[in-house]
């Protein structure tokens, strides 16, 4: 029988380098994913039942919740002098201070403004460490490993989630049992609590890590003329699918009365589906080509476009809820998809670097265009309803495949 150390042995000496202490960073990913799973799976719950935001404040949240994934260029370049690792710290540091704020404030009575802003601060210090974590990996392992150890780098992240989806469900299935009512603040209260102490191992954990030596390789802002079709496409990406991220929780939630167990149970099931099927979406764009996949995915998207906004006008309440569960899931699954044009930018560019600096790029014009698009999203859900919300994101689906259909495919 093969013992559990001699195993992580086997695992160093086939991917990491000998003298990478690989033990404390995966530790870290493991508990701060948890800890996210936590936060995640009460977010929008939270929002909606104890905060009372509405539609259209839901589109303010984000607005504001989503502008560090904007400014992190800026805020990387500000920290130019840094190592890897040291980013790595203070993206943890500043995680754990907003997960103190939100233990501190949810207990009260804060407002609206105040534990927002703990999750703009909560924001902020998961998109410092997004870029370096994959960069700390790379440097971690062997030549000609790279992709084995971002492979190991994601599992351990995406089931840390998993595993918070599922702790927040069973805690809010017990709390029910127990008599605590929806818009009682304790349950949260208890899941902050429980994320922050999570959140404090990382913390200290991640204290001990070794610096990184290396040289810091910074994302910055690249703009190419050839990139420029994939710039747009990034546009209509985000645009569609920042619809679905913040909008859809809030659909479940305030359309068909979803509580906080089913919201963080579909989230586990939908970072499942990613573990499954993600590779499974490699291979397909692999055998049938970027541009096949970015032209034919809408043809589901609509769909779910469809049902999200008019499953309440065609079924019973009861059936419609399922409906737009499935759907729930199913868009998580036609996302994946969007890998397809990071596989367009390799076929174009001329090295390694270029295709880095072009997908940090593109990340930023994601992001500038999401943050615009929740806050419409939240106006438009107000004025004229979720069935105009969902149609406008179908439509945004089709000029994201018609602009798709007119890339020339390059030849290997």
């Amino acid at each position: 029988m093969v013992s559990r150390h001699s195993g992580l042995a086997a695992l160093k000496g086939d991917i990491y380098r000998p003298q990478a202490k690989i033990g404390r960073f995966l530790s870290v990913l493991a508990l701060s994913g948890i800890s996210y799973g936590l936060y995640r799976g009460v977010q929008d719950n939270y929002l909606a039942e104890i905060l009372h935001i509405n539609a259209f404040e839901r589109g303010l949240v984000e607005f504001f919740r989503e502008t560090p994934g904007l400014l992190v260029v800026l805020l990387l370049a500000w920290m130019h002098r840094f190592t890897e690792s040291r980013i790595f710290k203070i993206g943890i540091a500043i995680m754990t201070a907003g997960l103190i704020g939100l233990f501190l404030s949810s207990g009260g009575n804060p407002g609206k403004i105040i534990p927002v802003l703990f999750m703009v601060i909560f924001s902020a210090g998961e998109h410092i460490i997004m870029p370096v974590k994959t960069t700390i990996s790379l440097d971690l392992a062997r030549p000609g490993t790279g992709g084995a150890a971002l492979g190991i780098t994601g599992a351990i992240s995406n089931a840390g989630n998993i595993a918070g989806f599922l702790v927040v469900t069973a805690l809010f299935f017990g709390f029910s049992r127990l008599g605590f009512e929806r818009s009682d603040p304790v349950p949260f209260q208890g899941v902050f609590a429980l994320a922050l102490a999570l959140m404090l191992g990382a913390v200290l954990i991640v204290l001990a890590l070794q610096e990184s030596t290396g040289n810091v390789s910074r994302r910055r802002f690249y703009f190419a003329r050839k990139f420029f079709k994939y710039y747009m496409l990034e546009i209509f990406y985000g645009s569609r699918k920042q619809i679905f991220l913040t909008f859809a929780p809030y659909v479940l939630i305030l359309q068909y009365g979803a509580d906080t167990s089913l919201i963080s149970l579909l989230l586990a099931v939908c970072a499942g589906c990613g573990i499954l099927f993600s590779p499974l979406m490699g291979r397909l764009i692999d055998k049938v080509g970027y541009k096949f996949i970015m032209v034919t995915d809408t043809l589901i998207l609509i769909v779910v476009c469809f049902f999200y906004g008019f499953a309440h006008r065609l079924f019973s309440p009861q059936v419609a809820f399922m409906v737009v569960c499935v759907n729930y899931v199913l868009d998580s699954i036609i996302s994946l998809a969007s890998m397809a044009s990071n596989v367009y930018v390799q076929s174009i560019a001329s090295s390694q670097e270029e295709i880095t600096a072009t997908l940090s790029t593109g990340i930023s014009v994601n992001h500038l265009i999401s943050i615009f698009i929740a806050l419409m999203g939240g106006w438009i859900w107000k004025r004229t309803g979720i069935e105009v919300l969902f149609s406008i994101s179908a439509l945004l689906g089709i000029a994201n495949s018609l602009y798709a259909a007119s890339i020339k495919r390059e030849e290997p």
